[in-house]
């Protein structure tokens, strides 16, 4: 052992391993020099397909009265999810083609609470036709994006942001509207109404004038990937590792154990443990997004209030739930003063969060997997952090439709 350790140690073993890279330059040099130039240009090629697709940012103006359950917004979410046509190597590499992307954004400014849906134009009729066919009494219409106007200055910008991860296991889902019973018909009497939503809504409307505060939730659908996605080894979607999952729950984690002989069942587990088993399998059967939620405040130096991020981060804790699965944040600032000299560190990584922000840029160039890794959720599941809320959200500086639309008679003369 003490010899090994002499070797490693000794100068004649750093001069050995120098030889060796030095001769072998013909093989590594040409390696990297292909690898470097493969990945500048997928880089170009994908940055110029996005470009070329331009951007919309729709906003929604609630209903004043909306019966319908967050199961209506799913209907949405169904028809804006699509695998991308990328079906030949030209479309990846010559093209520059990617999976679209959408990014549902709940947004306070100035206290005033909007909804916005960002995506690629052509997407732009198919969202107006889904909310309409599901919320008539809405308003759809084109704005100008409100994020343009954001930026970060040190000493006179105050920003504060933070990307997501799941508690557990993409397997496991978040507390849905299913588990608050809004899917169920329980009348359109507000005190009888639990709306997940509403503790969300309610604390972006006390934001003041100058203050900015976001939820932006950035989707995609989700869905198997092989080379034509820039991967050497093929990814499977979910849906087999929501089995193993529930086979392990069942194998492992029951109070009472089978038998010998016996092969483990659903009998030996709890309520709460079949529960979740049942929840697991809604889940599977829906369509999924791969997903990133991130949080978002930003207000001059003189307007800044230090608790706003964690005040965002606690109104969406009714999403969590022990024996299912919860959103936390991953922060991504240094703990300590002397990690950062002059904040060096702190305004390199806000300047990029802020600009990845600002061009919902995520699954890809050019801030791919910026401090986070995506998530599964299901249609289920981003339908409960995004859906127009009813009458349960009482919040005032909520946007909604002045006045109530009616459809004009249809004897009307010509």
């Amino acid at each position: 052992m003490f010899e090994s350790l002499d070797t490693l140690l000794s100068k004649d073993f750093y001069f050995s391993v120098l030889h060796y890279i030095f001769l072998l330059w013909p093989v590594w040099v040409p390696g990297l020099f292909i690898w470097t130039w493969w990945h500048t240009w997928l880089s170009y090629v994908r940055r110029s397909w996005i470009k070329e697709q331009g951007s919309i940012l729709l906003e929604i103006k609630l209903p004043q009265d909306q019966p319908k359950s967050p199961a209506a917004m799913e209907f949405v979410l169904e028809g804006i999810w699509e695998n991308a046509n990328i079906s030949t190597p030209e479309d990846a590499f010559w093209t520059g083609k990617l999976r679209e992307w959408f990014s549902l954004e709940i947004v306070a400014i100035g206290g005033e609470v909007r909804f916005f849906i960002w995506a690629f134009p052509r997407w732009k009729k198919i969202i107006e036709t889904r909310i309409y066919g599901q919320f008539p009494g809405a308003e759809v219409r084109e704005v100008e994006d409100y994020a343009r106007d954001i930026h970060y200055r040190y000493g006179e910008t105050y920003v504060w942001g933070v990307t997501t991860s799941l508690v557990k296991g993409d397997s496991y889902p978040i507390k849905t509207y299913i588990e608050y019973e809004l899917d169920k018909q329980r009348g359109d009497v507000p005190e009888e109404i639990v709306d997940p939503l509403t503790p969300v809504l309610e604390y972006l409307g006390t934001f003041g004038p100058h203050e900015i505060g976001v939820i932006q939730i950035l989707i995609r659908a989700h869905a198997s990937e092989n080379y034509l996605y820039g991967r050497l080894r093929p990814k499977k979607d979910w849906t087999g590792k929501i089995k193993e999952d529930i086979k392990k729950i069942i194998e492992t984690e029951q109070l009472i154990k089978p038998e010998k002989d016996r092969q483990p069942s659903m009998l030996g587990l709890t309520d709460e443990q079949q529960n979740t088993i049942k929840a697991m399998q809604r889940n599977s059967g829906k369509l999924a997004f791969d997903s990133m939620v991130r949080f978002f405040y930003t207000a001059p130096q003189d307007n800044y209030e230090r608790t706003r991020g964690m005040g965002i981060i606690g109104s969406t804790r009714q999403f969590a739930s022990k024996n299912l699965n919860g959103i936390k944040p991953e922060f991504f600032s240094t703990t300590h003063p002397w990690q950062d000299f002059h904040d060096i560190v702190k305004k390199r990584r806000l300047t990029e969060f802020v600009e990845s922000f600002k061009r919902r840029s995520f699954f890809d160039v050019p801030f791919k997997h910026l401090f986070g890794e995506p998530y599964v959720l299901s249609t289920e599941e981003v339908a409960t952090l995004f859906h127009i809320p009813g009458k349960a959200a009482t919040t005032p500086t909520l946007t909604r439709v002045s006045s109530k639309k009616a459809d004009a008679p249809a004897n009307l003369p010509i």
